[in-house]
């Protein structure tokens, strides 16, 4: 994980008690193509937003030039491990911060390439507003676009992940082949939209689409220069991620946080995202499924300590009485009134995608499970029932296999003890997605914990 970068305390100075917190919080994930400038767009915010300063740019650009890639530049400061310069592709999570007028920002910057989506599934399950990258250069749209390009994966996973916003930001539109024609925006816009449809997004309310170049800043910070683009009259990427609302999570609720990694640092701490409920320094907690008593010694918002923390927020938080070698990526911190579920099996309405060539859909089958921050292999054990699609009853016929694009009820099996949720009672916990052999061929909610 990129190492967090120091933002201004200002926002955070009050955040002892989080009602005395005026800025609203959000995680961003950046998705889409290998190569539509997520990186990119995510370094220049961090500049305009005045995270990076010019000698560090400066220092940046003679690095990419040394490299003969002079236009990476911007990714580098989101791209900070030497693979990801070398390669110009993003293979973990970046992270970083920044803030508007209204809001305070945390960037995850989600890797593009396919042989890295599992690490894209971990940044988008923690993200409430989704910016979709889309590179409008003659031929990158398309190779993105068409079968077996990441921009459709990459929704479908948003989607299915609960990144219930949208912003689609139609990048490289300074590029020679584009020139701020309104043609192509308006090309790329009509194709996206039934894609968008078909994937559960409703267009009208939860999508909005905006023109921008990553490189050159223009529409991110400020509004479109008349002189550069005439067409274009509404807001910048600022105003519309600042215009966003936000999901209402319950900071009075059972308190539930994944936890996505783990270090050693006087004492055990443990990073992840508050799904529900509040923390409080000196509060007892429970780690599950292994169902350790701890307590919490010091709570970390970004860089800075705080007494108490509500939903929504990235923490780190540093426990007593547990190893570090106890903990996996996939636990679960949670109350010790009422603890999240642990379970081998559980029953679930599964949407399938596109199996891989040949392949049926039927008990035995096998699969790796993607549920907030757990990743862990599955088996089918039996199908329920089929799903009608037109009226969403079950049908009444016995079900033994399906094919693409049947919705199915079956019970899920896993090797190991699992923190999830019924859907109905924590969406963030009780949605799912399933993988073979490095493609997503199922989407599913939990419905039932056996």
């Amino acid at each position: 994980m990129v190492k967090d970068k120091k933002i201004t305390t200002s926002a955070h100075e009050a955040l002892g008690e989080i009602e005395s917190d005026k800025k609203r919080h959000f995680n961003v994930v950046f998705i889409g193509h290998v190569d539509a400038g997520k990186s990119t767009i995510g370094g220049q915010i961090l500049f305009l937003s005045g995270q990076v300063d010019d000698r560090t740019i400066q220092k940046y650009e003679k690095e990419a030039k040394d490299k003969s890639r002079e236009s990476w530049y911007m990714a580098y400061i989101m791209d900070t491990n030497e693979e990801e310069r070398v390669k110009g592709i993003t293979v973990e999570v970046g992270r970083a911060y920044f803030e508007t007028e209204t809001s305070r920002f945390t960037i995850l910057d989600a890797p593009g390439h396919k042989s890295y989506v599992p690490n894209m599934i971990s940044g988008a399950s923690q993200a409430d507003v989704g910016v979709l990258v889309i590179s409008a250069r003659k031929g990158e749209f398309e190779t993105g676009y068409e079968r077996g390009g990441q921009t459709r994966e990459h929704v479908q996973l948003a989607k299915t992940l609960g990144v219930t916003k949208l912003l689609v930001v139609v990048n490289k539109m300074d590029d020679p082949t584009v020139k701020w024609s309104k043609e192509r925006y308006d090309e790329i816009e009509s194709k996206m939209i039934p894609f968008l449809k078909s994937s559960g997004y409703n267009v009208k309310k939860d999508v909005q689409f905006l023109p921008i170049s990553g490189l050159i800043g223009a529409n991110l910070k400020t509004r479109m220069d008349k002189s550069i683009c005439s067409w274009w009259n509404g807001p910048c990427l600022f105003e519309a991620l600042d215009a966003v609302e936000v999901p209402f999570r319950d900071p009075k609720g059972s308190f539930r946080m994944p936890i996505i990694d783990k270090f050693k640092d006087m004492g055990t701490v443990v990073m992840g995202k508050v799904e529900c409920g509040s923390v409080c320094e000196g509060d007892s907690l429970m780690v599950m499924p292994n169902k350790a008593q701890v307590k919490v010694l010091a709570v970390f918002c970004d860089e800075d300590r705080v007494k108490r923390a509500g939903p929504g927020e990235n923490l780190r938080v540093r426990l007593s009485a547990v190893e570090e070698e106890d903990i996996l990526s996939g636990f679960v911190l949670c109350s010790v009134a009422n603890p999240i579920h642990g379970v081998t099996e559980f029953v679930s309405q599964l949407q399938i995608l596109e199996l891989l060539d040949n392949a049926i859909f039927t008990a035995g089958y096998k699969a790796v499970l993607h549920i907030h921050s757990v990743v862990e292999e599955c088996e089918i054990v039996e199908l329920l029932q089929q799903i009608d699609p037109k009226t969403k009853k079950p049908m009444k016929k016995k079900v033994l296999f399906v094919k693409n694009g049947a919705v199915v009820v079956c019970r899920i099996q896993v090797n190991n003890l699992i923190c999830i949720e019924k859907f109905s009672d924590f969406p963030q916990l009780g949605r799912f997605t399933l993988r073979t052999e490095g493609k997503t061929i199922a989407v599913g909610k939990v419905t039932d914990l056996a």
